[in-house]
């Protein structure tokens, strides 16, 4: 099979319809209420990406044999073009490459985030025709989602976002995010935990009852639309490192739903030069538990200073073991480590006194991480911490650790002179669809 015949998308249950990528992208949550991921993998080589190093040009490449066959396939480069105008830059702290940071926050919500939901905004631009019915976004955030698909999908024609997020939860800095934008994009604040939210989204896409009046679609990292563009920050960074050092690059990724590390493992399975991947996590431990006990145990969340990990049950979890069935192979494939919160303040506090780095509490998961590797492993490999938000974002927690409020970046201050708008609901079904009827 060449790489230009039509590549489908499965349902990680196995009990939905095959789709094409575009039809993927619309449909979100497959019939079964699995999540789509790639019926094959397409293998690429770093000689693949010659003479194309930016993101748009490293993306167009990279996910060209996942459009295949697909109506979206021939607008690619426009769609990455469009999405993709902001850097990741990577930035070395120490010799040889051995250690470095891939910022990912300089988006318009200053999140990693950013990437993925501009993406998906420009699919859906091109994918809906102007005398279809309004098609509703509904997605569940921990803190950082939400915000950049409000952002992304901010007066798109034809399209409204439903926010749900846990109230009291995020940040003071996320819930401003969250609820400044008005117009087509409504927030609701959640009386419970990200995972209700998420539980909501789900039961919500499956309800014949709302399903009847609205087309809906999702911007989690549920959606197929977040993941392969998220790859492509992966992929340009592995081809930067192996084309000046020769060598493969190691990802330290703070992890909640799963969808960034996700992003990094589907980069390396196609091919791309990327060795070893860890997760770092809060002390949301589900995934960490699961990698050394072999049982999986979701459980309810608990809040702490990464509070968009705060994830008891990550949904990506099934995309994960579509990728490593097997246990073994899963653990050969990943590390992953818990990160307290007394050891984030502590690693904020080290990594600007030692690096003049400021990270936001996420980012600071990843440099503990590091921390613990032991010398030989720094040694031997090019490690890269993955910096999923401006530390701006979250100035009660950093400014007293540091001494200094981290300055916002402008596209930050320009949101948090809007005005807020924001509606308080019960955790079940019934509340969220009498609040959708009531105010769309």
């Amino acid at each position: 099979m060449s790489a230009a015949d039509p590549l489908r998308f499965v349902s990680s249950r196995g009990a939905a319809p095959p789709l094409a990528l575009g039809a993927a992208l619309r449909q979100g949550l497959a019939s079964d209420g699995g999540l789509y991921v790639p019926e094959r993998w397409p293998q690429l080589h770093a000689e693949d990406f010659a003479g194309g190093a930016s993101l748009p040009e490293v993306g167009a490449r990279l996910l060209e044999p996942f459009a295949a066959g697909d109506a979206l396939a021939a607008a690619l480069p426009e769609i990455l073009r469009e999405a993709f105008n902001f850097p990741a830059p990577r930035v070395e702290l120490g010799a040889q490459g051995r250690l470095a940071v891939l910022e990912l926050f300089h988006g318009p919500t200053a999140a990693f985030k950013d990437f993925g939901a501009r993406f998906l905004a420009a699919c859906f631009t091109r994918l809906r025709a102007p005398q279809e019915a309004p098609l509703t976004i509904l997605v569940a955030t921990s803190g950082d989602t939400g915000a950049a698909v409000a952002a992304a999908f901010h007066r798109r024609p034809g399209i409204e976002v439903v926010v749900l997020f846990p109230k009291g939860r995020v940040s003071p800095t996320q819930e401003r995010q969250l609820t400044c934008w008005g117009e087509n994009v409504r927030a609701f604040a959640v009386r419970g935990s990200f995972d209700e939210c998420q539980r909501l989204v789900k039961e919500a896409f499956l309800d014949a009852e709302l399903r009847a009046g609205r087309t809906f679609s999702s911007a989690n990292s549920i959606n197929l639309g977040r993941l392969l563009p998220q790859s492509v920050y992966y992929a340009a960074t592995s081809l930067e490192i192996y084309g000046r050092y020769g060598a493969p690059a190691s990802f330290i990724v703070p992890s909640g739903n799963l969808g960034n590390v996700l992003a990094c493992l589907w980069a390396r399975r196609v091919g791309l030069p990327i060795r070893r991947v860890i997760l770092a996590h809060n002390a949301n431990r589900a995934v960490p538990d699961y990698l050394a006990s072999g049982t999986w145990q979701p459980r309810s969340s608990v809040a702490t200073l990464a509070s968009a990990m705060d994830v008891g049950n990550p949904s990506n979890m099934e995309r994960l073991q579509a990728l490593y069935p097997d246990l073994d192979a899963l653990r050969a494939a990943v590390r992953a480590q818990t990160v307290s919160d007394e050891e984030i303040r502590e690693r904020i506090r080290r990594g600007y006194a030692q690096y003049g780095q400021i990270w936001c509490p996420h980012t600071a998961t990843a440099a503990e991480v590091y921390e613990r590797l032991s010398p030989a492993e720094r040694t031997s490999e090019h490690w890269v911490l993955v910096a999923t938000a401006h530390p701006a974002k979250f100035p009660e927690i950093v400014a007293p650790l540091i001494g200094r409020v981290p300055e916002p970046p402008p596209s930050l201050a320009r949101l948090f002179a809007r005005p807020t708008h924001c509606r308080e609901i019960a955790a079940d079904l019934a509340a969220l669809r009498a609040a959708l009827e009531e105010t769309g």
